[in-house]
């Protein structure tokens, strides 16, 4: 097996090939390069110069249209109107920070909140997902009385730097932290007897108990649902409360990361933990939440958060701000009153079939799986079945080409991540099946 390959490094653009572009890409990618620096990351071969976007596209400077199955953080559509004008009204009104009382703050709260299980009844605004994951993990260690944290092998989870410690995704060679356990990732079709419950929790269990034996205890095992950077695992629906119930027996915690299955995405509720019946101990939301405004979320129970703001003086000036709040409002009414989480189900689950009446014709496709409109698609050599990086960097290059934007996932890179917007209907679902099909009988 090869060695992980992050998100970032196996989708970006090679600086080094800035000279092959046509004269006037090369030169807007090279001032980008002298600003930016090394942390410029473009995407594609040829990155895209972007300059407006609507619904499920993104059109470029020369005009051309993009159907994009890859930003799941634009969650409602790029541009709704509704969101963009309750953002543009609430602006005008007033822009402040959070030390007021303020209305559409509060009714966003109360809102929000009613979303979740009844116990998870407190709420902390900050700005991004890497923050509330943040703040998410101190909550955790200061219940507790334990340092330690489980995750998966390929997991991303944000980029401060306590969070950095928990996302191998970003960590290139580096081994993890003393204080995290890596576990595999639940995968259906590598579970001996397809068992992904006893599996999961065996691994769990045994990182826990390295924890416990190392002196750093289980702070918490902390996932997505639908374990998005380890290549889309979401089935059997169910698998993850033996899990949880294990965390929970050595006195951890369970933080449940929902940035990338949140806000209806998989079609089976508005959170993601929904599918499997569990109830996390903390809920870590991100940008989705405002379909693209900067804000994001922790949710957690009452005395968690107490007991953390006992020893902590926190604070956050622009998390939960008025504006913030009227995004996130206006998403929330997108999605009721468009019936988004429907169509998820439906849609998703009718782009999904169609994906895998491809397998037939193209053994390069070597499983698909996911849930809503959020599901990977491996691409392997078809002769051993083996993860196939390049030709899976060839494919997102061409469906480029061919007008859809996608990126990959997983621990060998190998895994078409789709997240097209919730609002995805199913023209767009066989456009982007067509493409497929023409690129795959290409390569």
């Amino acid at each position: 097996m090869s060695s992980h390959t992050g998100i970032l490094a196996h989708n970006r653009f090679d600086p080094d090939k800035a000279g092959e572009l046509d004269v006037a890409l090369a030169e807007r990618v090279k001032k980008r390069n002298a600003t930016f620096g090394p942390a410029s990351v473009l995407f594609y071969e040829e990155p895209i110069e972007a300059i407006r976007a609507e619904g499920a596209y993104m059109i470029d400077a020369k005009g051309r249209r993009y159907l994009d199955t890859y930003n799941n953080v634009p969650s409602v559509g790029h541009c709704h109107p509704h969101v963009a004008e309750a953002v543009a009204r609430q602006s005008a009104l007033l822009t402040t920070n959070t030390r007021y009382l303020v209305r559409v703050v509060e009714d966003y709260s109360e809102r929000l909140l009613a979303t979740f299980p009844a116990r998870l009844s407190n709420i902390v605004f900050t700005c991004t997902g890497s923050e509330a994951n943040d703040i998410a993990m101190r909550i955790a260690r200061n219940a507790t009385g334990k340092q330690g944290f489980v995750v998966t092998e390929a997991a991303y989870h944000g980029n401060t730097a306590l969070v950095t410690e928990i996302s191998p995704d970003v960590s290139r060679d580096r081994k993890p932290a003393p204080f995290v356990r890596t576990i595999p990732a639940p995968s259906l079709s590598q579970a001996p007897g397809g068992d992904v419950a006893t599996s999961f929790t065996t691994a769990l269990k045994a990182a826990i108990a390295d924890l416990e034996g190392e002196g750093y205890g289980c702070a918490a095992f902390i996932a997505d649902s639908i374990f998005s950077s380890d290549g889309i695992h979401a089935d059997p629906a169910g698998f993850l409360k033996p899990a949880v119930e294990a965390v929970h027996a050595a006195g951890g915690l369970y933080i449940a990361d929902e940035v990338q299955p949140g806000m209806g995405r998989t079609g089976g509720g508005l959170w993601g933990f929904m599918r499997h019946e569990i109830e996390p101990d903390i809920v870590t939301m991100g940008k989705p939440l405002g379909n693209g405004f900067p804000m994001a979320a922790c949710v957690t129970r009452p005395a968690l958060l107490g007991a953390f703001c006992a020893d902590t003086n926190y604070f956050n000036t622009f998390g939960g701000n008025p504006v913030a709040a009227a995004a996130g409002m206006a998403a929330l009414d997108v999605i009721e009153n468009e019936g988004l989480i429907e169509n998820a189900r439906l849609t998703g689950g009718a782009f999904t079939d169609a994906l895998r009446n491809l397998m037939p014709r193209h053994p390069r496709i070597g499983e698909v799986r996911g849930a809503g409109l959020f599901f990977g698609v491996d691409i392997v050599d078809p002769e051993t079945g083996a993860a196939d990086q390049p030709t899976t960097r060839k494919v997102i290059n061409r469906m480029k080409e061919a007008g859809v934007l996608l990126g990959s996932a997983g621990r060998d890179a190998n895994t078409l991540k789709v997240r097209p917007p919730l609002t995805f209907t199913e023209a767009q679902s066989a456009f982007f099946v067509e493409a497929l099909d023409g690129v795959l009988q290409r390569i």
